[in-house]
């Protein structure tokens, strides 16, 4: 009867513990900072939501989910929006084109959704 009771005991300390979640989810719940081109060009273009938390934030979602150089290449866009626009529409006849949109979309919604709060 002890040993059932130790057991029980045991057992109701580790369901309190709860769950853990993967390390990468757990990532994603903390704002992050960091700098790099994507920080640099999201400041110095002067926007109003354009915080240095803010910009930090998405530089730290695009270390994990951008390459260096599609981070190198979409910071040109903040100066330059409407190139990124022709990029969207020029995919089709452009492999790389369409490989970098498929990559920044993903990014954009990953950054929005991480870094809306911030």
């Amino acid at each position: 009867m002890v040993r059932l009771c130790v057991a029980l005991v045991a057992l109701l300390g580790l369901v309190a513990c709860g769950g853990s979640r993967s390390p990468r989810a757990q990532a994603f719940d903390q704002v992050q900072f960091a700098s790099g081109p994507i920080q640099k060009a999201c400041q110095a273009q002067g926007r109003k939501q354009a915080s240095r938390a803010r910009c930090g934030c998405v530089q730290a979602v695009a270390n994990r989910e951008l390459s260096a150089s599609d981070q190198r290449r979409g910071a040109k866009y903040f100066k330059d929006p409407h190139a990124l626009q022709q990029v969207r529409q020029n995919q089709d006849s452009n492999a790389g084109n369409k490989r970098f949109w498929a990559a920044w979309k993903a990014y954009g919604q990953r950054a929005a959704q991480v870094c809306s709060g911030v």
